[in-house]
């Protein structure tokens, strides 16, 4: 036995024809106090590569954030560094931290990391999506991977791979690797960039995912051909792709009638049983067998059986339990070792060197020119073709997994694949400064009247963007937009978008890809089950009542950006007004708990980058007050209450409540606060920071609209006007005690300006965003049971015009 390795190397592939003498015994160390050395034991030495490992790709996630570089590009990086492009070039290091004798159990471990991953990538998406993509999408990608297969064929012929492989192999795992888009990874792109909602953005990840599929068909085709250049059966190719597309009809016609079978009676998560979960996982293992056995790849198995799996809950679960470790910890070491594999000083020569670097532009031109020619034909505009061809070029998983096997297969010798290693980092490394550069996005011009709730017309269309975190704010959204009082002549349009923190996740992008257009989910992709309840209590609503068409989006960003993904959808769809949750939530004991302190900031930003008005929905049980149905009983009743003191924001407030007045079941109380006698107001000032709203045009402003609102609601009995007279904040306080019993809703702007009504009370407000009267009745310490509804008016920017309807 030999206490160290002891390693012989020979040849260009040195990894290939080594000869390599260890102890296979040697798995735990006894003890460093008795002599030994950690690194020479197996398991002391893979703990020690994983945490390099991740501490070079976090080091480079770190260095290229700024960039907005994707996580895979960090990845492969870390593995250079790590090998023998770099370190390993200290022989020390590399007998020490990777020696051969510990490639196989770091490869083994990468491998399984990335068949579980596609298992959950197949988990998350259904095949019989790709028939909602359409023909534009289709043509787009087929003429995108054409010429990059053209520039892989070229490079060939400038480069002989491996003259035992035919042309046609080495072409074709070229091409693919080139030709290629990773779907996952330009989804998270899109939502770097704010483009996911676009039609662009959804133009993109149609394309990317028409273009993934058509790359694991020819990877199939690919190592079929490679396996039949090695085997004596010269059917051996044919009974490969035989035996692949009979898998292919036995997963979806056997294996999915017998999970959806096994998984009958499961309604939810607690509902799962471990061995229900175990023989899920351990089946994962199986289809990957079978699939490695037939002689395609170990990751087709785990993808088909995913696919076969019935969506909904159960895959939820799995994914709970499988995606961070998974992600996390073994994909990073997955395109760590494709770095460690790559050796750039391998390429020798100005013209070996040459031919690299002329690779790159060319298959990304390549691509860029196939998309632009069909964008063309589609008349979609030749500056956004440019940016949808170089959003193609992003690579991930499944081109790293085409180069992997090609070197595998000895397809590709260690110079032919440093040079396409590299190759494809920087083409997904460009897309970000080019997308950057060239896409400009033509500002929507929105008459500034069209923009707040005040200026629309009576008889105008009314666009709401509602915004939700979680299932439990949709009851009480949808009985605020019912009781906005949809009519013919002045129907609701609802964009109604979901929430959701972008953290990375590379199959949970595809839950985002599910809305279409036209806002509904792809039938073939499953969402997540908080996700299927929010569009199912949307459909319902849009079904149930009159005069109200919903569209549904998801807006998957960090919460440090949300606030940008809301307001440019609500400038792209010309919205009157934002309605999102406070970010506390009732608990059950009454008082207001904090859900997450993040959302408190998307609101605060919302509210100083809205484009158009603006209301935060304190609930307190609004969704389980008296609901109004399509067929108004009598018996449904609905008491909101408005909190007039004057300024834009009362203004618009009061608006909002102009419109649910005229709701059947809705009895509405209009307070007037009013200086009284003892009152001290301020003469008008120049300083537009302090708007005093007892004076000057704003006093003008109050009593103009509240006469037309009185004058509107005259003759109307379920509508009362009543005026306090009120001197000072204390005497506001204890005025808004007496009334703070009685109704459903309490409707407020969100900040009165300089008012002696209200002096003190913004020094005591916990919730400054919610202005000093909201601030007061969103406080536990208030004691009412009303939901209340914050308005703020949107303010005309410096450089705009108050255009006319």
């Amino acid at each position: 036995m030999m206490n160290r390795t002891n390693e012989t190397i020979s040849g260009e592939n040195a990894s290939d024809d080594a000869i390599v003498c260890y102890l296979p015994a040697m798995i735990t160390t006894f003890s460093v106090w008795r002599g030994d050395n950690p690194l020479n034991y197996t398991l002391p030495l893979f703990v020690v590569q994983l945490i390099l490992v991740i501490a070079a790709t976090r080091l480079f996630v770190f260095l290229l954030k700024p960039f907005r570089q994707p996580r895979v590009v960090a990845e492969i990086l870390g593995g250079l560094l790590l090998g023998p492009s770099f370190l390993e070039q200290n022989e020390t290091f590399g007998k020490a931290i990777f020696p051969l004798s510990s490639v196989l159990i770091v490869e083994t471990m990468a491998n399984v990391g990335l068949t579980y991953l596609l298992f959950l990538v197949g988990l998350e998406m259904d095949i019989s999506a790709i028939e909602r993509t359409g023909k534009k999408a289709l043509f787009i990608a087929i003429s995108g991977m054409v010429l990059p297969f053209i520039v892989g064929a070229c490079f060939f012929f400038f480069h002989n791979h491996n003259p035992i492989m035919n042309h046609g192999t080495n072409i074709l795992f070229l091409g693919v690797a080139l030709s290629a888009t990773a779907f996952p990874v330009l989804a998270l792109i899109l939502a770097d960039f704010k483009l996911l909602n676009t039609d662009l953005g959804r133009l993109a990840q149609s394309t990317a995912l028409i273009n993934d599929v058509c790359a694991w068909i020819l990877l199939v085709l690919a190592i079929a051909l490679a396996g039949s250049n090695k085997a004596s059966n010269p059917w051996a190719c044919l009974w490969v792709i035989l035996s692949s597309m009979a898998y292919v009809v036995m997963c979806f016609y056997v294996v999915r009638p017998a999970m959806s079978w096994f998984l009958s009676g499961t309604l939810d998560v607690e509902s799962f049983t471990d061995s229900q979960i175990c023989v899920i996982v351990t089946g994962v293992m199986v289809s990957s067998f079978i699939t490695d056995a037939m002689g395609t790849h170990a990751i087709l198995g785990a993808y088909l059986y995913g696919l076969a799996i019935p969506s909904g809950t159960i895959g939820v679960t799995i994914i709970e339990k499988l995606e961070d470790f998974v992600s996390g910890l073994l994909l990073p070491l997955y395109f760590a070792i494709s770095g460690l594999k790559t050796n750039i000083t391998a390429i020798h020569g100005i013209t070996k060197w040459a031919g690299c670097l002329l690779v790159i532009p060319l298959a990304c031109a390549g691509k860029v020119l196939g998309t632009v020619l069909v964008s063309l034909f589609f008349h979609i505009p030749a500056r956004d073709g440019v940016i949808l061809g170089l959003l193609m070029n992003t690579k991930g998983v499944i081109e790293i997994t085409v180069l992997n096997i090609a070197k595998e297969l000895k397809v590709m010798g260690d110079e032919s694949f440093a040079m396409v290693v590299i190759a494809t980092v920087v083409m997904t490394g460009l897309i970000a400064p080019f997308v950057t550069v060239t896409y400009k996005p033509t500002r929507r011009f929105i008459p500034i009247k069209k923009r707040t709730i005040l200026g629309l017309r009576h008889d105008a269309e009314r666009k709401f963007m509602v915004c939700v975190h979680n299932p439990r704010n949709v009851p009480s959204m949808l009985n605020l937009l019912e009781a906005s009082h949809p009519t013919k002549k002045s129907p609701l349009s609802i964009h109604a978008l979901h929430l959701v923190e972008l953290t990375g996740r590379i199959s949970a992008m595809l839950a985002v890809w599910a809305t279409s257009e036209s806002g509904h989910r792809h039938v073939g992709v499953s969402g997540t089950p908080e996700s299927d309840h929010i569009v199912n209590s949307f459909e319902n609503f849009e079904e149930n009542i009159d005069n109200v068409s919903i569209n549904y989006l998801t807006a998957a960003s960090p919460y440090s950006t949300m606030h940008q993904d809301i307001c440019s959808l609500a400038e792209d769809k010309g919205a009157c007004v934002i309605l999102i949750p406070f970010h506390k939530q009732q608990a059950v004991d009454g008082e207001m708990e904090e859900t997450n302190p993040a959302l408190r900031m998307v609101n605060q930003k919302l509210l100083e980058h809205s484009p158009c008005s603006i209301g935060i929905l304190v609930d307190r049980g609004f969704n389980s007050s008296s609901r109004l149905s399509s067929n108004h009983l009598a018996c449904a009743f609905l008491h909101v209450a408005v909190l007039f003191f004057g300024g834009p924001h009362d203004r618009e407030a009061l608006a909002y409540a102009l419109w649910m007045s005229k709701q059947p079941g809705t009895f509405l109380t209009v307070t007037h606060f009013i200086a009284g006698p003892a009152t001290i107001i301020k003469p008008p000032s120049d300083d537009e920071d302090e708007l005093n709203i007892h004076s000057g045009k704003e006093k003008e402003k109050n009593e103009e609209y509240m006469s037309y609102f009185r004058k509107k609601t005259g003759n109307m009995e379920s509508v009362v006007y009543v005026e306090k007279v009120v001197n000072n904040g204390e005497e506001t306080v204890s005025a808004l005690g007496a009334m703070k019993n009685g109704f459903n809703l309490l409707i407020v702007g969100r900040d009165q300006g300089v008012s002696p009504l209200t002096d003190g009370l913004i020094d005591w407000s916990e919730y400054p965003e919610l202005g000093a009267i909201g601030d007061l009745l969103a406080s536990s310490d208030f004691g009412t049971t009303a939901s209340v509804l914050v308005m703020q008016q949107y303010v005309i920017e410096e450089g705009e015009s108050n255009a006319s309807d």
